[in-house]
């Protein structure tokens, strides 16, 4: 697979290889896994928030300003 970088993006991923002290391939492999990592993860817990909604599990606006307000106060 080939992927076309400006040379300010390339310069950057240069200056995190040289200083991690790896190559700017091994760089990129590692932000795309841990990207797609994410991705996955992300869309999971999306899922789940999802079907909490569907059981009907959910809390009002309401209740979220009270309970965030009385963290902030403890």
């Amino acid at each position: 697979m080939e992927i076309y970088l400006t040379s300010e993006l390339e310069d950057k991923l240069n200056r995190i290889a040289a200083q991690t002290g790896r190559t700017a391939d091994e760089v990129v492999k590692d932000l795309v896994e841990s990207y797609v990592d994410h991705d996955a993860w992300f869309k999971q817990e999306v899922g789940k928030g999802l079907r909490s909604l569907d059981r009907g599990e959910f809390f009002e606006q309401d209740e979220v300003v009270d309970r965030i307000e009385r963290m902030l106060r403890s």
